[in-house]
């Protein structure tokens, strides 16, 4: 990692540093835990600082192996990763993280990349990432993604009003209360910002929906101008929950707008 990375957040986080309250002693019990797994101890040491002062419990991974060690013991809500590692590639990192058993696999990813670079970003979210963060970052950003991917793990797209908790098209069931997808009552593998993403169009079956009125849905950032990853993520749903994805008959794209989800399927 570039020593400038470092040097830009001490800037923001001492700028930052005396508007922010530590959480009380009583959410202690249910405060997030974050895993970071980072090579420039320097820059973990501080983004701990300020995540802990936010309300966050944080530990700290400085390569990818004991990261996966790390993250298996102690079960994180979140892990931010770094792709420049010693020993593994933060890519292979990830590829790890989504092939363990259990729990753990679902766990999700902020990934950060060098200098936004269009690849990595492409590539991470393939892998299972659901955000990515360009390097170098301001705090507040760092923040405001750890809590969007949170929330979205936590609240999901759910309308209060929803009179089913499980969505049927199908043999595709989603079940929005245990957040799984099924077809033909085999599992499906998908990443927490994937499962949002698949609810907010079943919500909305039969509508086109643009690239940005589906961001919105599941409340996540705003879409950066020619930023594809939307799509990224819709080929992984495909690939989970079609028989053919190159063929789709569930999700199906409308060009020049959109996607839009098929009311009626097999």
């Amino acid at each position: 990692m570039e020593p400038v990375d470092a040097s830009r957040f001490t800037q923001l986080y001492l700028a930052f540093k005396p508007a922010i309250r530590p959480a009380p002693t009583i959410m202690a019990m249910t405060t997030p835990q974050l895993l970071m797994i980072e090579d420039d101890a320097r820059l973990a040491q501080m983004v701990g600082e300020y995540l802990g002062q936010s309300g966050y419990g944080f530990t700290h991974a400085a390569d990818g192996g004991g990261g996966l060690e790390q993250l298996q013991q102690r079960a994180p809500d979140l892990v931010i990763l770094d792709l420049m590692l010693p020993d593994i590639d933060g890519l292979e990192v990830c590829r790890r993280i989504r092939a363990l058993p259990g729990a753990p696999a679902r766990v999700p990813v902020l990934m950060l990349t060098a200098k936004g670079d269009p690849m990595d970003r492409i590539v991470g979210l393939e892998l299972g990432a659901d955000d990515y963060l360009p390097k170098p970052f301001e705090p507040r950003e760092l923040l405001a993604r750890i809590r969007a991917v949170l929330r979205r793990r936590g609240e999901g797209a759910v309308p209060e009003a929803a009179a089913s908790t499980v969505l049927r098209f199908g043999t595709l069931e989603i079940d929005r209360d245990a957040r799984t997808v099924t077809v033909g009552g085999a599992p499906c593998d998908l990443t927490s910002y994937q499962f949002d993403l698949l609810v907010a169009m079943a919500e909305r079956a039969g509508r086109v929906l643009t690239r940005d009125q589906i961001m919105e849905a599941v409340r996540g950032r705003e879409l950066e101008a020619f930023d594809r990853s939307i799509d990224v993520h819709m080929g992984r749903i495909r690939a989970a929950i079609e028989v053919d994805a190159k063929t789709p008959k569930r999700i199906l794209t409308v060009r020049g707008v959109g996607y839009v989800f098929a009311k009626q399927q097999d």
